[in-house]
């Protein structure tokens, strides 16, 4: 993800709100004890999000792809008097990790997690979703997008992460899986006139939905 310059990166973060305590000790946590923490949305992506948030004040998200709780714990402090974040993410290992964390913000009472296979999971759970935020592997954003689409209120976003792949959605010819999965996602998304949507180029892109 080191397409997007470290120095306007670094600047955007230093004229943004900080990190709570507990989102930095998250943060750090995550780097020096799990796989692959390039997953973790950080500090400016981090801020984005709860700020989408607090513009929407959701009665309910739904965040496809917990990892270690980040995203989730920013998300959760937009939301409503008494909202709900329901996160679902197969890796049993780091749920522990991601209840304690949750416990340490106080948000025991707003995060409900899931543990298991979000294509299963997700007929399960009622709606409507202010807000569904899809970070979970990339062979099935398609799939997701489906299977809470209807699930989401009028009016209501979606937002993807990783939409940019590095920048290897620039490039077809060498793409990999996950790859061409994107691509088919982010082509599926703009032929879809029954959304509105942006992709914006904050660290690994997001495209944000909105349904009409």
């Amino acid at each position: 993800m080191d397409f997007i310059d470290k120095a306007i990166n670094d600047y955007a973060e230093n004229h943004s709100s900080p990190e709570s305590t507990v989102l930095q000790e998250l943060n750090r946590e995550t780097f020096a004890k799990v796989l692959m923490p390039r997953m973790l949305s950080g500090h400016l992506q981090g801020r984005l999000l709860s700020m989408f948030s607090r513009m929407i004040q959701p009665k309910q998200i739904l965040e496809i792809g917990t990892y270690t709780g980040y995203s989730a714990i920013c998300m959760a402090e937009g939301l409503s008097e008494g909202g709900m974040l329901y996160t679902i993410d197969v890796n049993d290992e780091l749920a522990s990790l991601v209840t304690n964390y949750i416990e340490k913000a106080g948000m025991q009472k707003q995060i409900k997690p899931f543990v298991g296979d979000a294509v299963k999971i997700i007929p399960s759970l009622q709606g409507p979703f202010d807000l569904v935020f899809i970070d979970a592997d990339k062979i099935n954003y398609s799939l997701y997008y489906d299977l809470t689409f209807d699930k989401v209120r009028k009016g209501g976003f979606i937002i993807a992460d990783n939409v940019l792949w590095s920048g290897h959605v620039l490039d077809p010819s060498k793409a990999d899986k996950d790859t061409r999965a994107l691509i088919a996602f982010n082509e599926k998304v703009l032929r879809d006139n029954r959304v509105e949507k942006v992709m914006a180029p904050v660290r690994d892109g997001l495209l944000i939905i909105q349904k009409c």
